[in-house]
């Protein structure tokens, strides 16, 4: 590995993250190629079921003779298997180019090494593990789903001044949020909707908030609702019924499903947080933000299920009220939007 790998490696990620909001489940990927040191073709995945970064990377080029004496960057090992699009692996090694320099092995099992086998066979020169930790970090939500067999985990909450998610409130207070930060990192939240394909909460915050979970203040795509509602306690005239966005509900009550309304059933004997990830993972939702009450929130943190926090620390003191969930451990990104701090907690740091 040396500088020039790196640096071309590191406009592979920038052309990656162009796919953001677009790719999923799929990870996003950039890639670049590289003949007597200038830049001759380059591209990324850009929606998923389309063509893969290496596919437009090597189209952008415009004469396919320099390919044999050319370097491939890609962020992430070329697939090996036959999905939507044929194995990149196959379509580098067909040239061949001279040398493939790859960021991260795929994780998934239908490739997991398997496409550099392909490369190294046609007598490709391949260097693996270019700027790894920075090419696993994009695609980090792929890379859990698969090696732990779940969603990517993100907690989120907002707290007051002296550590309060909120006021007690009597059970005949209006059905609305009480806001604890700024218009501000209320719009950063509506982006982090868009950017993540399933969005939880938990029976309370349903009943006490009745939010909509949707992406009104930002640009993007609407996050499928999960609510935990296991004995069926919810009235259907909360936002999280008006079937406007796909919506899914864990209970132990029967119910029909609906345009936009899903009921999956649970048995008493079966914990509804892991029937709850089980059923994301089958169906491909490759990350998960949680935006529960104490007692949602808390049921993660104890059972070490999440990935990264991000917690609101607002400019009101509450005294009393409903306590925040506690994070043992050192804040990796510390930032001020405003009045309000925002704090990143990330369970491997």
């Amino acid at each position: 590995m040396t500088s020039i790998d790196e640096k071309y490696m590191r406009r592979c990620l920038e052309l990656a993250a162009m796919g953001r909001n677009h790719v999923s489940p799929n990870p996003m990927v950039g890639a670049v190629v590289v003949h007597d040191g200038m830049i001759i073709g380059e591209g990324y995945h850009y929606k998923y079921g389309g063509p893969h970064a290496e596919v437009n990377a090597i189209k952008a080029v415009t004469n396919k003779e320099l390919l044999t004496q050319a370097t491939v960057y890609v962020s992430l090992e070329p697939c090996s298997h036959f999905g939507k699009t044929p194995p990149c692996a196959n379509l580098l090694a067909s040239f061949p180019v001279k040398r493939v320099v790859v960021g991260a092995t795929d994780s998934n099992a239908k490739v997991a090494g398997k496409g550099i086998d392909i490369l190294r066979k046609a007598g490709i020169e391949v260097t693996v593990g270019v700027l790894e930790e920075q090419c696993r970090d994009l695609n980090r939500s792929f890379f859990t789903m698969h090696e732990k067999r779940r969603p990517y985990i993100i907690l989120k909450w907002a707290q007051s001044l002296d550590g309060f998610l909120d006021i007690y409130r009597p059970k005949d207070a209006p059905r609305e949020p009480h806001w604890i930060t700024n218009k501000l990192s209320r719009r950063l939240v509506h982006k982090w909707r868009a950017e993540e394909p399933s969005i939880m909460i938990g029976t309370n915050t349903a009943l006490k908030d009745n939010p909509r979970l949707d992406v009104r203040d930002w640009d993007g795509n609407n996050p499928i609702r999960i609510v935990l509602d296991r004995i069926g306690r919810l009235p259907s005239d909360l936002h999280f019924f008006d079937q406007s966005t796909h919506t899914v509900v864990f209970t132990e009550c029967e119910r029909p499903n609906k345009h936009n309304l899903t009921y999956v059933k649970v048995n008493e004997d079966i914990n509804v947080l892991d029937k709850s990830l089980s059923y994301l993972f089958e169906q491909g939702i490759s990350s998960l933000l949680v935006e529960g009450g104490n007692e949602l929130l808390n049921s993660f943190i104890k059972r070490d299920l999440w990935d990264e926090s991000r917690v609101f620390v607002g400019n009101t003191l509450f005294f009393e009220g409903v306590k925040a969930p506690i994070i043992h451990a050192y804040p990796a990104m510390e930032e001020w939007l405003e009045d309000t701090r925002l704090l990143v907690y990330k369970r491997n740091v």
